[in-house]
């Protein structure tokens, strides 16, 4: 064979080997994205889950005027979507120029970056389009090494190319946005605007929309809210390689890139976390009572089942609240409950934005001058916060009752610490953030100190409600929820003192009674069932004979014994009930002074009956709750209870308006310049551990409670520590801020409704 025949032997042999290697390859490659089609190799989603993608989405609640108060979501997904019309155009055209350029061009794979990737190993720019990073984004879970990425990507080719059938160019635009995590629970465009720009997105303006689309590339990188400097750097210039791309496809000018890129970044960031925001207790309690599971003790009239006897609490609720067990009782259509966190549902409240913030600054106002005060009323005192006459015994058991109560006990016995670890833990020093009301303070300071420090801080809790509706339109758990978040409106029972007196006044009322009705004021011994004596305190009885109006109006105890003396504790107890007081009532002849637990939610639930003609209304704190597509699934609507008739609702109004007039309410009027007819009740229990103050209007009931988390601690004097020193001022800064706003519709020309020719001593004259 000569060399020339052998030359072209060989030549016949390698091209014949290399079309066999480019068949072999065209039929492996063929095969491959055949087995990745049947679902061989990799995960392709069903025609059904590509055409209605899983979306985890958190749920919004939003305020009776439509703001968005919060969202509940778990780390990483506080997703809420948004449509392609509510985007702005400049970061749709961002993300095109800077992700993808030829994306309106191709069909799922834009083969000339896909090569260009190849060649110079993503040196020159990645080969991922824009709908394979979103194939990427729901169907691919992160790779654990170089291998399973391989096989990754051409999965995410075929579910690209599926996609790019399925959907128009801009729905998969919306989907990316939708999906794309921005950090600092920022998931998804509508989120992501809000946190760092505290905007929708259709209003980002064009440098705001470029920072965005820059964290697509790494938002941990180019982080514009890091507290490292180089990392704020980096995202700057990252957002003007952005702007750069915008140019060089035409969707800004040269001059509109070179004054964008000299520009600082000014961001309105808002870090979303479940303690932030407005309304904060009120959102945990949505969140308690819609996650709340049906009791599994059938003996719901039992009160030792639990502490603080949340049992009867939650069992009470489960039988009377339609929001409680809300996720229990309700499923969707595939049968499957519903999820708070993944499912994207829609809670429209009762509360007004506008009256919920006026609340809040109400408390902070007040308690930010109560604090001051007890802070001078403790100087000097060894025990503080605790009162000079507490035993060190019981100090110390207080304190080591609140050091198992905390997390950080929690947590460590959890972690198998022995009790003499744990107690040295929470007697070494170590870096904490404390609460203060000039603003939380970075210090040095053991765990004990820290909770000793946290019990000087006066307690509230607060809500407001209309009496005719039953919305609840503000409410306040506490003074912060980030460092307090026992709620005081809804879950803590306190002693109610004299706010429960008109109760007992309106069960004299209900027997034939009027508020001219005539009683000496002495003292009075009632004596119990087993013969025990009660003397009130706090009168000494002047042994004059006054009107039942005039004994409410200044709090006599001894009006409120001879009442007492009328009628048996059980009477009393019914009437309460019927009220809507649900904890434990102990029916004794002290019950006429309060010494009963109840919460600021009941107590105010129970007044509305004055205002509104005798009908009690129960507290409504949702309207309606929906699916994410608009589907109701339930609407909540009011309830009433009638408790007492017309005329007694009348004579009450009368009474309860004399204490605001000239009464123990007093201030109402004089310190805050309220001149709206109003009713109201203070309350201050033994030792000022407990200040209330209970008032309303024709068309707003609004209680207050504040005290300390420990009966032994309290202020030493009656001056600063009654229910017209603690409680009462915030419900006068309250209204004040609720009648300046015209917005909310509320009037000082308001009048009860009650007939003009009314005469509620009519029957006693």
């Amino acid at each position: 064979m000569t060399q020339k025949e052998k030359k072209s032997k060989g030549r016949k042999l390698f091209l014949s080997i290399l079309w066999g290697i480019i068949v072999i390859g065209i039929l492996s490659v063929a095969g491959i994205f055949t087995a990745i089609t049947k679902g061989w190799i990799g995960y392709v989603p069903p025609l059904q889950e590509l055409e209605n993608p899983k979306n985890d989405m958190a749920t919004q609640i939003f305020s009776s005027d439509g703001k968005l108060l919060g969202t509940f979501f778990i780390a990483k997904e506080n997703r809420v979507n948004c449509t392609y019309n509510e985007i702005s155009p400049d970061v749709i055209n961002a993300l095109v120029a800077t992700e993808d350029e030829r994306f309106y061009k191709h069909s799922g794979i834009d083969a000339k970056s896909t090569l260009r990737a190849f060649l110079f190993l993503g040196k020159r720019g990645g080969g991922s389009t824009l709908t394979q990073q979103l194939a990427k984004q729901h169907y691919s879970t992160p790779a654990k090494n170089t291998l399973q990425r391989a096989i990754q990507k051409p999965v995410e080719w075929v579910i690209a190319v599926q996609l790019e059938r399925l959907y128009t160019k801009e729905e998969i635009l919306t989907m990316y946005l939708n999906k794309f995590d921005f950090i600092n629970n920022a998931v998804g465009i509508k989120t992501a605007s809000k946190v760092y720009f505290g905007k929708e997105p259709k209003d980002l303006k064009t440098e705001e929309a470029a920072m965005l689309v820059g964290m697509c590339k790494n938002p941990s990188l180019y982080n514009p809210a890091s507290k490292k400097e180089a990392t704020r750097e980096r995202a700057k210039a990252r957002r003007n390689v952005v702007l750069n791309q915008m140019y060089k496809n035409d969707y800004i000018t040269k001059a509109e890139r070179d004054s964008l890129q000299q520009l600082d970044v000014v961001l309105d960031f808002h870090r979303v976390d479940h303690k932030d925001g407005i309304a904060p207790y009120f959102r945990e309690y949505l969140r308690r009572y819609m996650q709340a599971k049906k009791p599994k003790r059938s003996n719901y009239a039992s009160w030792q089942l639990s502490e603080r006897g949340q049992f009867y609490q939650d069992s009470v609720a489960w039988a009377n609240d339609p929001l409680y067990g809300f996720l229990e009782k309700h499923k969707k259509k595939d049968g499957s409950s519903y999820n708070l966190y993944y499912d994207g549902l829609r809670i429209y409240t009762t509360i007004n934005y506008d009256m919920q913030v006026a609340a809040e600054e109400a408390v902070r106002e007040h308690l930010t001058s109560l604090q001051a005060s007890f802070f001078k009323d403790k100087k000097g005192n060894p025990k503080a916060p605790f009162s000079r006459n507490v035993e060190d015994d019981r100090i110390n058991s207080i304190m080591q009752r609140a050091m198992k109560n905390s997390d950080r006990y929690r947590m460590m016995k959890k972690n198998g610490k022995s009790q003499s670890e744990i107690e040295k833990a929470f007697n070494t020093p170590t870096e904490m953030t404390v609460f203060s009301w000039h603003g939380d303070i970075d210090t040095v300071m053991t765990p004990m100190d820290s909770i000793r420090y946290l019990k000087h801080f006066a307690r509230t809790g607060m809500m407001s409600m209309d009496p005719i509706t039953g919305h609840v339109k503000a409410y306040v758990g506490g003074p912060d929820f980030s460092f307090f978040q026992y709620d005081m409106a809804t879950m803590g029972r306190r002693q109610v003192g004299s706010t429960v007196k008109p109760y007992l006044y309106t069960l004299a009322m209900e027997e034939g009674y009027c508020p001219n009705s005539k009683v000496v004021d002495q003292k009075v011994t009632l004596y119990d069932a087993l013969g025990r004596p009660f003397t009130p305190r706090g009168n000494a009885g002047t042994g004059e004979v006054i009107t039942l109006q005039r004994g409410l109006q200044t709090s006599n105890n001894n009006i409120s014994a001879y009442l007492m003396s009328l009628f048996t504790p059980e009477q009393l107890v019914e009437l309460m009930r019927s009220f809507g007081i649900q904890g434990p009532i102990d029916p004794t002849v002290s019950l006429c002074l309060g010494p009963c637990e109840v919460t600021v939610g009941e107590m105010v639930s129970a007044y509305t009956a004055f205002p509104s003609k005798g009908l009690r209304r129960s507290p409504i704190f949702v309207t309606r709750i929906e699916e994410n597509n608009g589907t109701v699934i339930e609407e909540f609507i009011p309830k009433y209870t009638e408790v007492i008739n017309e005329q007694t609702s009348f004579k009450m109004i009368t009474m309860m308006r004399a204490v605001v007039d000239g009464g123990t309410g007093y201030r109402i009027r004089s310190r805050y310049g309220i001149t709206a007819q109003a009713c109201g009740k203070t309350g201050t229990t033994n030792d000022n551990s407990d200040g209330w103050f209970i008032g309303y209007v024709p068309r707003l009931v609004t209680g207050v409670w504040v005290g300390f988390e420990d009966r032994d601690i309290h202020f030493t004097n009656m001056a600063e520590g009654q229910g017209a020193s603690m409680a009462l001022p915030i419900w006068g800064l309250y209204m004040q801020k609720v009648y300046a706003n015209p917005k909310l519709g509320y009037s000082e020309n308001e009048v009860f409704d009650i007939p003009s020719e009314y005469n509620p001593n009519a029957d006693c004259e």
